[in-house]
């Protein structure tokens, strides 16, 4: 007897958390459900499987890309969601793949080599053969130098450090009692911190440095180069890649370029520079898709069954598009299998939730966040005039996943202190799964930018970084391999539970003002 009455007191006050006069109920019950389906009963892993080595690479335009919006509509359509769409919102440019690449070094020996096309190059049409040059051109008087000297040359272009000594610090990383206490601190009070947005470094002159390429790029072609071998940051085979050249209709022409393994490109760079022959030889086919443009994302809903507020809707999100060079599992394949994972929790369970559940899978967001901006500006508003159209007023809030396979540690707020008593109450039940830190701090570049950017509470979660930053980031390491299937469920058991609850609450969730409005002739600001 005496165990029963502790348990229930314990879970009577687990049912609700007291801030001031406000109290936030969360029901232990589905809780209990949703851990139990999650955690017993998972298919997440068999999701990522799916999205990733079945499916492919996912560039936006890209064959891939289309697979995927077909298997996520008809996944989610199996799992009985309804309104499952493959939704368009608007032009991309030129779709892009990669069919076949092999790149070699056959002199001073054979030795094959780590490379890869970056987006939107052509591809060399064939075998191809040549010596191999080394191109130091850092400024627009550099490249005076090489003029007249690169026709039918193999160009081994970097401006990358050469560095690929050892690495004494661990790839993966998980946050520690001290990594969050920091993140919690408010940015407001830490010292040299006047900006509540963490703004990311960067280069001191990009737009210079972007024009430097384009003049480069140029340059290459005039001079008659078959192709370019460059690289990036990243060791022991990995890769980050990226775009090489604009996806837009009117594009200008470059030469076919690969980014190359560091230990690869750093011995091609010391055998020329010492003065010895480099022949290289290469075989590299793209296709530029060009019969359509318009670019979608996947929708689809569980629906409201509250007269008065099935109207509302509760959004959950991730992007499925992925750069070219692997499966993109840790960006953002775990976002949407998590997302995913959480629709098929509650469907499941047969819940009944008051507002309308939506998940969305995004594309374009590598360009630009362009799919999420893309259904907000047709459903939502102008993040630009800030004239907002009604459904604005009916989107309770938005959760996104996507900072990599790690487990989820807590939430940014975007500056909404509102929200503290709410999330508290949240992940109280999940405080044994490492999951509870709170922070006011903005964090960007993902989709939940795009709803925040229209005054709709938009929230990205807080996650252990594992081997984000250091292996798989928009590398050639994004496989199904690099994922942890105990931190996806700790995460879609979460993502379950905070959907659920912003779908149940009398309330929407509480919002910041909207942003202000810029008036560029008259120097005037003002709030809608």
């Amino acid at each position: 007897m005496k165990h029963i009455l502790l348990t229930i007191a314990g879970l009577s006050i687990a049912l609700m958390s007291f801030k001031g006069d406000n109290v936030e109920r969360v029901s232990l019950k589905k809780v209990m459900d949703i851990k139990n389906e999650g955690f017993n009963h998972s298919q997440v892993m068999e999701t990522m499987f799916e999205l990733t080595d079945v499916n492919g690479p996912r560039l936006t335009g890209s064959p891939g890309m289309k697979s995927a919006e077909k298997w996520a509509k008809e996944k989610l359509t199996s799992w009985g969601l309804s309104n499952a769409q493959i939704e368009t919102w608007g032009g991309f440019g030129k779709g892009w793949e990669i069919n076949k690449c092999y790149v070699a070094m056959t002199a001073p020996y054979y030795q094959p080599l780590i490379a890869y096309p970056r987006a939107w190059t052509p591809g060399t049409n064939g075998l191809i053969k040549g010596d191999a040059v080394f191109a130091k051109i850092e400024t627009i008087d550099d490249m005076e130098k090489y003029a007249g000297k690169l026709r039918g040359k193999i160009v081994v272009f970097t401006s990358m450090s050469m560095d690929t000594k050892p690495n004494f610090t661990a790839d993966a990383k998980r946050l520690t009692a001290e990594d969050l206490e920091k993140t919690e601190m408010d940015p407001h009070v830490e010292e040299g911190n006047t900006n509540l947005s963490r703004k990311k470094a960067t280069p001191a002159n990009p737009m210079a440095a972007r024009n430097l390429r384009k003049a480069i790029d140029s340059f290459f072609v005039r001079e008659g180069v078959q192709a370019v071998l460059s690289g990036g940051r990243g060791t022991m085979g990995t890769v980050f890649t990226s775009n090489g050249a604009s996806r837009a209709w009117d594009a200008p022409a470059v030469v076919p370029e690969l980014e190359m393994g560091a230990e690869h490109l750093a011995r091609l760079v010391r055998l020329l520079e010492s003065g010895k022959e480099v022949k290289l030889e290469m075989d590299t086919r793209t296709t530029f898709h060009t019969e359509d443009s318009t670019e979608s994302n996947v929708i689809a809903e569980i629906p409201g069954t509250d007269p008065e507020l099935k109207d509302e809707v509760v959004m959950l999100g991730a992007h499925m598009d992925s750069w070219h060079a692997s499966t993109g599992a840790t960006d953002n394949g775990t976002g949407v299998a998590v997302c995913m994972e959480a629709v098929r929790i509650l469907k499941t369970m047969n819940i009944k939730p008051r507002r309308t559940i939506r998940i969305a899978l995004w594309s374009g967001e590598e360009q630009g966040l362009l799919g999420s901006r893309g259904y907000v500006k047709k459903h939502v508003g102008d993040r630009i005039t800030q004239l907002m159209k009604p459904e604005q007023k009916k989107i309770s809030a938005y959760f996104n996943l996507d900072n990599g396979g790690g487990k989820i540690r807590g939430i940014y707020m975007q500056g909404n202190d509102q929200m503290r008593p709410i999330f508290e109450a949240w992940f109280e039940p999940f405080k044994d799964l490492g999951a509870s830190t709170l922070t006011l701090r903005n964090t960007g570049s993902t989709d939940h930018i795009s709803f925040d950017e229209v005054g709709v509470p938009g929230f990205q979660f807080i996650q252990d970084p594992l081997e984000y930053g250091t292996r798989t980031h928009h590398t050639n390491m994004d496989s199904y391999d690099r994922v942890s299937a105990n931190d996806l469920m700790q995460a879609s058991v979460i993502m379950a539970s905070f959907v659920y609850n912003a779908a149940m609450r009398d309330e929407k969730l509480p919002r910041k003002p909207l942003p202000e409005v810029k008036d560029k002739v008259n120097g005037n600001s003002w709030n809608r």
